[in-house]
C-alpha cells in the first residue's frame, strides 16, 4: 500500500511531467488516502475553473479520470491530525495525509517539499 497525496492524483489526472514517475511508483500497489482527499480534489478542479486554467467540461473529464483511480479512502483520527497540524505547523489536510501514512504504515507519495518535509520529520516514509 501507498498513501498518495493530492498534488500526485492531479499531476496523473491532468497529465503532467511527472505522471510517468508517479504511475512507476504506485504500479502493482493498493493506493490510499485519507477520506478528505476527495474533497481536496474537487478544491483543486474549483480553483482551476477559477482562475481560467480549465473549463468545466474538462473539469468533469478529469473528473471521470479521478474516479477510475483504485483509491481506498481512510478515515483518519481527527484528534491526532489536529495535534500533527499544531506540532508541525500545517494545515488540517496535510495532517490527515500524514495520519493516514502512519496509521497505515505506508509510505507517502507526494509532489509537496513542505509536506515531504513534515513526513520526515513525524517519521513517516517518502517514495520518491
Amino acid at each position: 500500500m501507498i498513501t498518495l497525496d493530492t498534488s500526485a492524483l492531479i499531476a496523473v489526472i491532468g497529465n503532467e511531467a511527472s505522471k510517468p514517475r508517479i504511475i512507476a511508483l504506485t504500479a502493482g500497489h493498493e493506493l490510499i488516502a485519507p477520506c478528505s482527499v476527495h474533497w481536496e480534489v474537487g478544491n483543486a478542479f474549483s480553483a482551476m475553473l477559477r482562475r481560467r486554467r480549465a473549463t468545466l467540461e474538462q473539469v468533469k473529464k478529469a473528473i471521470q479520470v479521478y474516479r477510475q483511480i483504485p483509491l481506498q479512502l481512510i478515515d483518519v483520527d481527527l484528534a491526532e491530525a489536529l495535534e500533527l497540524a499544531d506540532r508541525l505547523n500545517l494545515y488540517a489536510y496535510d495532517a490527515y495525509l500524514l495520519c493516514c501514512a502512519r496509521q497505515t504504515r505506508t509510505a507517502l507519495i507526494t509532489l509537496d517539499n513542505g509536506l515531504k518535509n513534515a513526513a520526515r520529520s513525524c517519521g513517516v516514509s517518502i517514495q520518491e
